[in-house]
């Protein structure tokens, strides 16, 4: 009899995303099995029960997907059904707590389409600021652009010692140097906008970061993405579906352009899904993270 597909659904919180779960269905896995409050040090029993219970041609048809909150803990939960595998009982396993490897990598691919379209360039000595940069997206987005060569600087609303422990820790983790600040007036972002060549505005839904005052003091601004799809929207002028549209009261950048929520959205969902199906699919196993996804979000822009 022909076995069935399962995919293991690991989240060390209370809940398991719903949009995870649908995303999986829709991939083509037919059962579904959330597990929540999973801590670290049981991501390796359950691993090992979910591979030796199906025998050699069993794993073939079944993955594990690591969801949360926490990128760090994700990665360290990533790592651990790893070193949990014996071969030849092996199965994939995708880790993306909250979307954010997925949002960050469709994100920093869009603007990066649009720097070379437009301003013929890469990240290399870009200068990039990431508001939001202490959340799950910012600071995959922060991570991803800063290993493509951007001066990165991640920027929390209200505290400079938690821009410098999540700093901290990509240098330790990725190693990558990341600049930290805050920026809880309209002053503060004008004096990080003076000098940015790109923006990535990944703060909480319904919260404007960045006003029409605030952009009319960017002085060298080339790409801004946001990727709030819930009104206000997070840069004012920037609408939803807009795809490389010049960016409204970007005054003294009349060349900038803007990616909105929808637009990046649109990456975002085509390669959760295409992550998904190579781990239903893959003839060998795979361990996929950001930096997969940046790999298959480059292909689909």
């Amino acid at each position: 009899m022909s076995k069935r597909s399962i995919i293991h659904m690991l989240n060390p919180m209370k809940q398991n995303s719903p949009f995870d779960i649908n995303m999986a269905l829709d991939a083509g896995y037919d059962i579904i099995m959330p597990y929540n409050n999973v801590e670290l040090n049981e991501v390796a029993s359950l691993t090992q029960d979910a591979i030796f219970s199906r025998g050699p041609s069993g794993v073939k048809k079944t993955g594990m997907f690591i969801g949360g909150r926490d990128i760090g803990l994700a990665m360290d939960m990533l790592d651990a059904a790893k070193s949990a595998m014996v071969p030849p009982f092996e199965i994939p396993v995708f880790a993306d707590p909250s979307g954010a490897f997925t949002t960050a990598a469709a994100l920093v691919a869009c603007v990066e389409r649009e720097l070379k379209k437009q301003f013929k360039q890469d990240y290399k000595g870009v200068k990039a600021v990431v508001f939001g940069g202490t959340g799950p997206v910012g600071l995959a987005t922060a991570v991803i652009a800063a290993l493509q060569g951007a001066e990165t600087t991640i920027v929390d609303h209200f505290s400079l010692d938690t821009a410098l422990q999540f700093s901290d820790e990509a240098r330790k983790r990725y190693g990558v140097n990341l600049r930290a600040t805050t920026a809880a007036s309209d002053a503060d972002k004008a004096r990080l906008l003076s000098d940015a060549d790109v923006v990535f505005c990944t703060a909480k839904a319904g919260i404007q970061v960045l006003n029409a005052s605030v952009l009319g003091d960017a002085k060298q601004l080339k790409v801004a993405g946001d990727v709030n799809a819930v009104a206000p929207l997070g840069i004012e002028g920037l609408e939803l579906m807009d795809n490389g549209k010049p960016l409204k009261f970007a005054s003294q950048c009349p060349k900038a352009v803007g990616i909105g929520a929808l637009a990046i959205g649109n990456v975002k969902y085509k390669l959760q899904q295409a992550l998904l199906r190579e781990t239903l699919e893959s003839d060998k196993p795979v361990y996929l993270d950001f930096r997969n996804a940046f790999e298959g979000a480059r292909k689909l822009v």
